[in-house]
């Protein structure tokens, strides 16, 4: 499975290091100004690119237009490495096409970021969680950036580094960082930023074969606070619930439980999925999936509850570790 395709699906209580310690404990002014500028710029500028992602050994391209006009936002990224893959966004409404399954999935942007656009709009708070500085200027894909550090203020999420093009506040290349190690990146290779763009190119090159293709709605139904029968007891500090709903997952017969947390950019998907549907036994324990997700799964009550989430290995476990079962009101 493509990172796009892990991204898309998505959407741990320990001693804080000592180094977080030596560091201020405020956050830049200006620092938390670019991120209101990082956050604001897919909704104000168009663009297109080609971005590498890269994690250990892997490294895979895509190829992204990105168009804002009346409507809202329309886009259209391509992977373009091993398995064909594209993904069209009209604002919220995402349709993923896998032409080699004739699949395709529909769903609801929620809490899932496809590079550049990392951060979330309205922003909330992340000076709570992250101490946010600015580093110097370089110069990435012949723009010039301003260079913007996330810090985590526990070890419960992943640091991050963000070169912005210091003209429209698009991201031209972003780091996760657990302390100094780059777990995984991504960098535009060429980019350019405004101009006109053609509608026409943001339909998907499948559009017409997909008509006798398999569909997936991949959200069931979304559900009030509490609703689903599960809740998480011990979230780590920062992560709020941010929503409830039954998904219906390629190669599961029935809906599957889903709740969704995140600190305002890290996020956390937890899946709910009862034992006697599993066609093989379920593995259960930590295991890593490609860069910065990480994947932990139990089994609770007579069902497996799997934490998935771009946050560290102490994160998911504290967070599956701590969904309950409780009876609906």
């Amino acid at each position: 499975m493509t990172r796009v395709a892990l991204a898309a699906l998505m959407v741990l209580s320990s001693i804080v290091q000592p180094v977080f310690a030596q560091h201020p404990s405020r956050s830049s002014p200006e620092a938390l100004e670019w991120l209101q500028k990082i956050a604001a710029a897919p909704r104000q500028h168009n663009y297109i690119g080609t971005f590498v992602y890269s994690s250990g050994n892997h490294i895979e391209t895509s190829h992204i237009i990105h168009l804002v006009d009346a409507e809202g936002e329309h886009e259209k990224s391509e992977v373009l490495d091993g398995a064909p893959q594209e993904i069209v966004r009209n604002n919220d409404e995402m349709r993923c096409y896998m032409p080699e399954s004739k699949t395709v999935l529909t769903e609801k942007r929620w809490l899932q970021k496809v590079f550049p656009a990392l951060l979330p709009q309205p922003l909330s708070n992340l000076d709570d969680s992250y101490i946010v500085k600015l580093g110097g200027q370089e110069r990435v894909s012949d723009h010039a950036c301003q260079i913007v550090e996330l810090e985590p203020r526990d070890d419960k999420r992943y640091g991050h580094k963000w070169w912005v093009d210091t003209r429209t506040g698009v991201l031209l290349k972003a780091a996760v960082m657990d302390k100094d190690r780059v777990v995984e990146q991504f960098v535009f290779t060429q980019l350019k930023i405004g101009g006109q763009i053609d509608k026409e190119l943001l339909k998907s090159k499948y559009a017409a074969k997909a008509a006798e293709w398999r569909i997936i709605n991949l959200v069931s139904s979304t559900m009030g606070s509490g609703k689903l029968g599960w809740q998480i007891k011990n979230p780590p500090p920062g992560f709020k619930k941010v929503i409830e709903m039954k998904r219906n997952l390629s190669g599961k017969p029935m809906p599957v439980g889903h709740i969704a947390l995140s600190d305002g950019l890290a996020a956390v998907s937890v899946f709910i999925e009862p034992v006697s549907g599993q066609v093989s036994p379920p593995v259960e324990g930590l295991y890593r999936s490609r860069g910065a997700i990480n994947i932990y799964s139990r089994t609770v009550a007579d069902n497996i509850v799997t934490a998935v989430g771009e946050v560290p290995p102490v994160t998911v476990m504290q967070i599956g570790d701590s969904v309950v079962n409780h009876k609906v009101k």
